[in-house]
């Protein structure tokens, strides 16, 4: 089996199963008893770790439940907290942003895209607004989008920002404090750690007014026991993820650069829709004329898994939002893939894809004319 979605998740790192393990059976670190004591030195150790290798302080590092729960907690925080109705998103946003800030108001302005999947126009941050919502780097095509200019911009009228980092924690260099954004979401199971946890980095101020209401842990954003076994899986997992960084974007760079030469060389009319600066491990492609769903279960069969851009609805295979904003037509856009490198990728899983592809392509492409 050859694996190519690690942007969806990233198998999990030895360092975080054994950090997990080793505390599985910690208690409550809100009891005021000795063992809650000592998972709480746990807890404040994994908090410290997180906060110094995202240039922020230990008390901005909140433990969510996932990367989602991250994203809400933001955004409908800092929405709640200000006395202004109108939000400033993107059209190429998750739907743990999206879905969310549909949810809050109509009131809503988009910063357009162009055809490489990049913000190219900055101007609605100029209006103030209750938030500002932007992604670090997009789920699907991996482009990285100009995060410093748009915080600088949103914070010269006031306007708090919520960056999504889940796609880019570990990937890109990030401080917390340089950056100046008010908050940041990550996903532990991005970078190795395990499924069902994540942080959100939050300043104290603007701080975002509570969602949830409880027993007013992690600052009262995110209240509720905290998992001291993840919280330390997931900061061992972080430590060792950043430390490999330099090494394994070059390794995975080069595997990915492999595989596009490849399929170019391999398969007629085939477009790349991953454009720089993207994240090294990311490579989007449409195949016009060719059935996504198709491509995905040839691909299944051959023992290559991977994803497609467009999401079925109802029965209905429709594009992605994210190539829709990007001005792809559905001709070009039904037929995609995404292909996500990351430390599972080998050079014979990209000798593998290349040889198969073009076969299954052309199956993908008789089943789209259908």
């Amino acid at each position: 089996m050859s694996y190519f979605d690690h942007a969806a998740t990233t198998p999990i790192r030895q360092v975080a199963i054994d950090a997990w393990l080793e505390y599985a059976g910690a208690f409550n670190p809100g009891s005021a008893y000795s063992s809650g004591r000592r998972a709480r030195s746990v807890l404040d150790d994994a908090r410290e770790r997180i906060a110094s290798l995202m240039g922020a302080e230990p008390i901005e590092v909140i433990i969510t439940a996932s990367g989602t729960e991250a994203d809400n907690l933001a955004v409908q925080g800092l929405f709640r907290a200000s006395p202004r109705a109108r939000i400033v998103t993107t059209a190429i946003e998750h739907p743990a942003v999206g879905e969310t800030v549909r949810a809050l108001t109509d009131d809503v302005d988009i910063l357009p895209v162009g055809r490489s999947g990049h913000i190219t126009d900055l101007s609605a941050l100029d209006t103030p607004a209750a938030v500002a919502a932007v992604m670090l780097a997009n789920n699907e095509t991996g482009a990285i989008q100009p995060v410093e200019e748009i915080v600088e911009r949103a914070t010269a009228v006031g306007t708090p920002v919520h960056v999504d980092a889940v796609q880019a924690v570990a990937k890109v260099p990030i401080d917390f404090h340089s950056l100046g954004a008010t908050t940041l979401a990550s996903s532990a199971h991005k970078y190795g750690g395990p499924r069902g946890v994540g942080f959100l980095l939050a300043k104290r101020s603007p701080a975002p007014s509570a969602v949830l209401h409880g027993g007013g842990q992690e600052r009262g954003v995110r209240p509720g026991t905290v998992d001291v076994a993840s919280a330390a899986a997931m900061a061992a997992a972080l430590t060792e993820a950043i430390a490999e960084r330099e090494a394994e974007n070059a390794r995975v760079s080069t595997l990915r650069e492999r595989l596009v030469a490849g399929i170019r060389a391999a398969v007629d009319d085939v477009i790349i829709n991953t454009v720089e600066p993207a994240l090294p491990g990311h490579a989007h492609l449409s195949f016009p004329g060719a059935d996504g769903d198709s491509l995905i279960m040839l691909l299944d069969a051959a023992g290559i898994e991977a994803s497609t851009g467009s999401a079925c609805h109802a029965g209905v295979n429709r594009m992605s939002h994210v190539l829709e904003a990007m001005g792809v037509g559905p001709a070009e856009g039904l037929g995609s893939l995404r292909l996500t490198l990351g430390p599972a990728t080998r050079e014979e899983d990209i000798a593998e894809l290349v040889a198969v592809l073009p076969g299954i392509v052309d199956r993908a492409r008789a089943a789209g004319q259908r």
